[in-house]
């Protein structure tokens, strides 16, 4: 059978599409290799998502395809547990991109840090960052406990307890309480990272890993470095 000159057209233009478009939809970009380049690949995204203009990264299901087998985030974060807080909306990324560790206050203790130090040690990624936010819950909890001589019910009190001793000192600085605490507690989280964990403190030390502090803003969805 001949074809005519249309449809040997039709039929080439068919079999480029069918090479390039999976190559285009599927592939995996090189994740973010230098602390420097996952800060600024996380800020973008966080602008995308202030802005309206997300992208939802690898979320279909050829990256669910890609990733059954192994997982090569390109940094761990250590937010609060808040439902208002995810990494992978607030910073428009998708599966596969973000070790999520969150708990109420972000609050580094032996479980957390289990997990952290196992995603350091088995992905290596650039960049580990502990995420407060304005008005955390956690914080404010601690402030008014603290003010009252309350006590917090159930195992909330080891919340508080954690967050007593990084919080107390600044009840007496000037400006809101809970944001000073807010502050306060992202750098000290950022301190025990450094303080507790050998593995943390050993890529860190190698120039192979990024340890930074950051704030979300609950009024805008902006991301703010510490």
């Amino acid at each position: 059978m001949s074809l005519g000159r249309r449809s040997v057209l039709t039929a080439g233009a068919t079999a480029l599409a069918a090479t390039l478009i999976p190559a285009t939809a599927d592939a995996a970009p090189a994740p973010p290799a230098t602390y420097d380049e996952a800060l600024r690949e996380l800020l973008r995204g966080n602008h995308r998502f202030v802005t309206g203009h997300l992208r939802h990264p690898h979320q279909n299901v050829a990256a669910i395809h890609r990733l059954a087998a192994a997982q090569d985030p390109f940094v761990i974060t250590l937010g609060c547990a808040d439902s208002r807080v995810p990494s992978e909306l607030l910073f428009d990324q998708g599966l596969g991109d973000i070790f999520d560790n969150r708990v109420a206050g972000n609050i580094v203790d032996d479980l957390l840090l289990g997990s952290i130090e196992y995603a350091v040690e088995h992905f290596e990624p650039p960049l580990l960052l502990v995420l407060g936010h304005e008005r955390c819950g956690a914080i404010s909890a601690t402030v008014d406990l603290i003010r009252s001589g309350g006590e917090a019910p159930g195992h909330i009190a080891a919340i508080v307890d954690a967050l007593r001793p990084i919080v107390e000192p600044v009840l007496s600085q000037p400006g809101d309480a809970v944001e000073n605490g807010v502050r306060a507690n992202v750098r000290a989280q950022v301190a025990a990272l450094l303080a507790q964990s050998g593995i943390v403190r050993e890529k860190v030390e190698a120039g192979h890993l990024g340890v930074a502090g950051a704030r979300y803003d609950l009024d805008t969805g902006k991301v703010t470095l510490l």
